[in-house]
């Protein structure tokens, strides 16, 4: 049976189309229930209404506190009743009460080599700090800042022409490659979590 997913972006979504278009072409065994965002005036809705996917608006503005909006959120969530949470370009930091709502069934794309560059503008950091490699990891979600177990990665080279955007457009296109690939992997029930790694079955 095809595997439930929701998908939580804040932007334009190009990792979101990623998926999409993977689902539709049937790498992806699953079917998209729905896009959740934080901001109505996000790209990624255009991209869920050309696909005929549910769209489920929780406005961080509209909450007077992070408490409140983080409980919206989770009964959103909830509702989706899903096998797998995807983070695609969600610009906040997920509470602690969502995580151990969904464990082991939240993954999130961060555009650099975990652990190497956390947190926001990671291909900023890669490019001020000058390594020779960065890449894109996808990794499940648990309650530290990207520290959650690694299910894949991929390297781009950090060429001495690059400057921060350059790097990261090279970088989002192996997001592209990496996130489908790491969302397929979940949706056949290849992936065990054992302690803080992550093993592949064949």
């Amino acid at each position: 049976m095809k595997k439930r997913i929701a998908v939580l972006a804040s932007g334009r979504g190009s990792n979101f189309q990623a998926v999409i278009d993977a689902i539709a072409a049937g790498t992806i065994p699953a079917t998209c229930v729905a896009l959740i965002t934080d901001n109505p005036k996000a790209y990624a809705i255009e991209r869920a209404g050309a696909a005929v996917i549910p769209v489920k608006i929780v406005d961080y503005a509209s909450f007077p506190a992070r408490e409140a909006y983080e409980r919206a959120l989770l009964a959103a969530m909830q509702e989706c009743h899903a096998d797998l949470f995807v983070l695609a370009g969600y610009m906040r930091i997920v509470g602690p009460e969502i995580v151990r709502a969904f464990p082991g069934k939240m993954v999130n794309i961060h555009p650099a080599l975990l652990p190497s560059f956390q947190g926001l503008h990671a291909q900023r950091q890669a490019w001020l700090y000058g390594v020779k490699v960065s890449g894109c990891t996808v990794h499940f979600v648990d309650e530290s800042l990207d520290g959650g177990p690694i299910i894949l990665q991929r390297t781009v080279p950090v060429l001495d022409t690059d400057d921060e955007d350059s790097l990261a457009e090279r970088i989002l296109e192996q997001e592209h490659i990496a996130f489908p690939e790491a969302i397929r992997l979940f949706c056949e029930d290849r992936l065990e979590i054992v302690g803080r790694k992550v093993r592949t079955r064949n």
